[in-house]
C-alpha cells in the first residue's frame, strides 16, 4: 500500500487526463525548463516593447513628454491589474495551465497588431522632413488596443506562471519540497535574463534599426514562449480550479454574520467539517483549525436549523473558514512590501534624475543614458541568485536544520534590511554631488557635476541583492501560505505592491514638493537638482524603510503559518519556519 502511494504525489496534482499525477513521470525539475523557458520569453518579449514605449509613444505618435509619460505609466499600471482577473479564472475554473494558454494567444495578437501598427504601409504614421509624425486616428487606436490587448494577456500569464512552476513540485515530499524553494530562484532569474537581453539588445534594435524589428522580434519570441510552454504539455502536473474563492468568502463573511450571537464551542472539534480525507472544496486539502480571528468560526458552528436544512451560507467548513484566515493573514505582510516597492521604484525615476546631472562619459566618445544604469540591478539579480541557493543556502541550512536555510519570513525581512542601505547610498552620494556643485558654482540646471554616473552603481546593486530576498521570498510566500484553491490570486495580490508602490511614491513627491515649496522655497526636489536636496528625499525613504521593517518584525512574530490536516508538521508548518 505504501508502495502505491508513493507512486502518486500527495497534494492532489493530477495530470492532463485528470488522474492522480505519478511521480516518477510528471512534474519536478523535469517540467520545468519549458516553463522558465516560456516565462524568460515572455518577460523578454514584454520589458522589449515597455522599456522603450514612451519615446514610441513621443516619436510616432507625436505625443508630448507629459502625455507619453502618463499614457505609459497607465498601461503598465493595468499590467499589474489584469493579473487578478486571470488568477481569478485559473483558481475558479479554467486552472493555471489553460488560463496561461489561452491568455498566450491574447498576448501574441496583441504583438503582432503593435509590430503591424509599426511596420505596414498606412499603419504606420506618416513623418514629414523635420521627423515629426502625424498619426490618424484609427493609426493611434491601433496602436492603444495592441497595447491593451498584451495587458489583458499579461494579466492571464503573470500570476499563473510562477504558481504553475510551483505545482511542478509534491511539497509533501522533502527532497521536492527542497527543489520548490530553489524553483523560484531561477524563476526569478529566468525573468531578470530576459529582462537583461530586452534593455540592450532590443533597445538598440529600435534606436537604430527601426520600430518595426524592435516590436517585431519580441513577437516572434513570444511564439518560442509559447511553443516552448506546449512542449512540457505531457510532463505538467496540475491542480485542479476550486470553483469561485470569491463565493466561499463570502459565504464565511455571510454564515458568521448571521450567527454572530452563537458561540464558538470550546472544543473545536464540533465545529463542522466534511469526513472524507479531501477537503469539500475542488483540488485542495484541509486545514487544521487556528485560533486567530475567531468570530470567523462561527460560520462552522451546527446550529439546530443546520441539521434540518444546511446552507452553504449559513454553515460553512472550518477548511472554507481557514482559507479566508489565511487571506487576511497575509495581507498585512502584503502591505509591508508596498515600501519595499516604493524603494525599487526609485530606479526609473530618482535615481534617473540624480544620473541626469552627472559626467555621463565612458571614454572620449561615448555617453551611458542614465536610464541605462538600471541594467546594474538586473546584473546583480543574475550574480545573487546562483549565490543565494548554491552558497547561502546550504550554509545557512547546516546552521537551522531547515531545508530553506531562512525562514520565507526571515528571507523577506532581510531584503528589507538591505534595501534601506540602498538608499543610505543613494542619498551618500547626493552629499558628495552637492559638495562638487557648490565647490565648483554648478547651479545653472545644465552644468554637469564632475562625478563619474558609476558611482550610482552601488545603489542599483544594492538594490539587485535585495529584491532576491525580498520579492524571490515573496512569490514563494505567498504561493506557500495561500490556501490550494486560491494560489494564483494570492500571486496576483502580491504582483499589486509593485504598482501601489509606484503610486506612494507619486504621493510622497507631491507631498514633499508642497510642503518643501511654500514661502517661495525651490524645495527639495526641484527642475534644477543641483539648487535642491534629493538627498533629503533619500533619507525620508530611508527613514520610512527603518519604520516600515520594525513594523514588518512585530507582523512576523504575530503570523501563524499554514497548516494542512493531513501534515500539521509538514515544512512550512509553524512550528518549523519560527
Amino acid at each position: 500500500m505504501g508502495e502505491v502511494a508513493d507512486m502518486y504525489t500527495q497534494d492532489g496534482t493530477v495530470d492532463m487526463k485528470g488522474n492522480p499525477a505519478v511521480k516518477k513521470g510528471t512534474g519536478n525539475w523535469r517540467a520545468c525548463p519549458y516553463i522558465l523557458a516560456n516565462e524568460c520569453c515572455e518577460r523578454l518579449a514584454y520589458y522589449g516593447m515597455s522599456t522603450n514605449l514612451v519615446n514610441y509613444m513621443k516619436t510616432r505618435l507625436g505625443q508630448g513628454n507629459s502625455v507619453a509619460a502618463n499614457n505609459v505609466t497607465n498601461w503598465s499600471g493595468t499590467c499589474y491589474i489584469t493579473p487578478l482577473i486571470g488568477a481569478f479564472l485559473a483558481d475558479a475554473y479554467m486552472g493555471r495551465y489553460w488560463t496561461i494558454a489561452s491568455f498566450m494567444i491574447i498576448y501574441i495578437i496583441g504583438l503582432a497588431l503593435l509590430t503591424m501598427a509599426s511596420s505596414v504601409k498606412g499603419m504606420v504614421p506618416s513623418c514629414d522632413g523635420s521627423g515629426t509624425c502625424h498619426p490618424t486616428e484609427s493609426q493611434t487606436a491601433a496602436v492603444f488596443v495592441a497595447l491593451y490587448l498584451i495587458a489583458l494577456g499579461t494579466g492571464g500569464i503573470k500570476p499563473c506562471v510562477s504558481s504553475f512552476g510551483a505545482d511542478q513540485f509534491d511539497e509533501n515530499d522533502e527532497r521536492e519540497q527542497k527543489s520548490k524553494s530553489s524553483f523560484f530562484n531561477w524563476f526569478y532569474f529566468s525573468i531578470n535574463i530576459g529582462a537583461l537581453v530586452a534593455s540592450t539588445v532590443l533597445v538598440y534594435v529600435q534606436t537604430h534599426v527601426g520600430w518595426g524589428w524592435g516590436f517585431g522580434i519580441p513577437a516572434v519570441v513570444m511564439a518560442i514562449a509559447v511553443v516552448s510552454f506546449f512542449i512540457g504539455t505531457p510532463l505538467y502536473r496540475h491542480q485542479r480550479p476550486g470553483g469561485s474563492p470569491i463565493t466561499r468568502i463570502a459565504q464565511v463573511l455571510v454564515a458568521s454574520a448571521l450567527k454572530w450571537s452563537v458561540a464558538v464551542p470550546a472544543d473545536k472539534a464540533q465545529l463542522h467539517e466534511t469526513l472524507d480525507k479531501e477537503s469539500g472544496i475542488e483540488g485542495s486539502r484541509k486545514l487544521e483549525h487556528t485560533d486567530q480571528f475567531g468570530c470567523l468560526d462561527k460560520a462552522a458552528v451546527v446550529t439546530a436549523e443546520d441539521r434540518t436544512a444546511a446552507s452553504p451560507w449559513r454553515l460553512c467548513t472550518v477548511t472554507q473558514v481557514e482559507e479566508l484566515k489565511s487571506v487576511v493573514r497575509l495581507l498585512p505582510i502584503w502591505a509591508t512590501g508596498i515600501v519595499f516597492a516604493t524603494v525599487y521604484g526609485q530606479m526609473s525615476t530618482m535615481f534617473v534624475l540624480q544620473g541626469n546631472t552627472l559626467d555621463q562619459r565612458m571614454g572620449p566618445r561615448f555617453s551611458i543614458p542614465s536610464a541605462t544604469l538600471s541594467m546594474v540591478d538586473t546584473i546583480s539579480v543574475i550574480i545573487w541568485v546562483p549565490i543565494y541557493d548554491r552558497v547561502i543556502v546550504p550554509a545557512v541550512r547546516s546552521v537551522t536544520g531547515r531545508p530553506r536555510g531562512f525562514t520565507q519570513l526571515q528571507r523577506m525581512g532581510i531584503g528589507l534590511v538591505i534595501s534601506i542601505f540602498s538608499m543610505v547610498a543613494a542619498g551618500v552620494l547626493d552629499i558628495v554631488r552637492l559638495r562638487a556643485v557648490a565647490r565648483h558654482g554648478l547651479y545653472d540646471d545644465k552644468d554637469t557635476v564632475p562625478i563619474s554616473i558609476f558611482w550610482q552603481i552601488p545603489q542599483y546593486f544594492i538594490i539587485g541583492c535585495a529584491e532576491v530576498f525580498t520579492f524571490v521570498g515573496q512569490l514563494e510566500f505567498f504561493y506557500d501560505q495561500a490556501p490550494d484553491a486560491m494560489r494564483s490570486l494570492c500571486s496576483a495580490l502580491s504582483l499589486t505592491t509593485v504598482a501601489l508602490g509606484n503610486y506612494l511614491s507619486t504621493v510622497l513627491v507631491t507631498i514633499v514638493t508642497r510642503i518643501t515649496t511654500r514661502h517661495g522655497r525651490l524645495g527639495w526636489i526641484p527642475d534644477n537638482l543641483n539648487l535642491g536636496h534629493l538627498d533629503y528625499f533619500f533619507w525620508l525613504l530611508a527613514v520610512l524603510s527603518l519604520l516600515n521593517f520594525l513594523v514588518y518584525l512585530l507582523i512576523a512574530k504575530w503570523y501563524k503559518y499554514k497548516k494542512t490536516a493531513e501534515y500539521p508538521d509538514a515544512k512550512g508548518g509553524r512550528n518549523q519556519e519560527h
